[in-house]
């Protein structure tokens, strides 16, 4: 599998955050977008995501499922983690992989891989941020995409959480999967630098 984006051109608001930009990915491989605040690291992750179109340029994806859009076979982690407090951690868990649909996990392995296992009854609610994260995290893997999205993937996280996140990483990539992360940390993984420096 081959992600790749050719003269990408970006604006947002009426401005033009990058322009000219070309990359590309293979399975297997973790890319590291990095640049100064305002560069259009997230533009690029929502443009990739189909959440934000080009104003030029293409992005393809060479080797993934013919009958799915790109879109269909990425997973999107944003800055902020899209929970439903009033539900269960499990139940949070649950109801994203019905919305997603595709090919599940097992949800309980998944809660254990990220260390929630022992709070799946609590409510989202009394989570900590680094808590809230975690979950997040289970939701990649509780629904198996082969593109993962990553918006400063390890914020909150403690030094457990970030090896957690590597070992979680590293699985993916050993099966076939591709990332591309915005981050302005070390992500305790190889990766390959995407530097933008965006129009700032």
């Amino acid at each position: 599998m081959r992600l790749a984006g050719q003269g990408l051109r970006c604006v947002r608001g009426g401005r033009e955050v990058f322009a000219a930009l070309d990359f590309s990915a293979e399975s297997g491989e973790a890319v590291a977008v990095v640049g100064p605040n305002g560069a259009g690291k997230t533009s690029l992750l929502r443009l990739i995501a189909g959440l934000l179109q080009p104003a030029a340029g293409t992005i393809t994806l060479h080797g993934g499922d013919d009958e799915m859009s790109l879109a269909e076979q990425a997973h999107y982690l944003g800055h902020r983690d899209a929970l439903k407090p009033a539900l269960s951690v499990a139940e949070n868990l649950d109801f994203w992989q019905r919305f997603l649909g595709g090919e599940p996990a097992d949800a309980a392995e998944s809660l254990s891989a990220v260390g929630l296992a022992h709070i799946a009854h609590l409510p989202a609610a009394y989570l900590s941020a680094g808590q809230r994260r975690r979950l997040s995290i289970a939701r990649l893997i509780a629904v198996r995409r082969p593109l993962w999205l990553l918006d400063e993937p390890t914020s909150a996280l403690d030094t457990a959480g970030q090896q957690m996140f590597a070992r979680v990483v590293a699985g993916h990539l050993a099966g076939g999967g591709l990332v591309i992360a915005a981050t302005h940390l070390p992500l305790g993984i190889d990766t390959r630098e995407l530097r933008i420096r965006g129009m700032v």
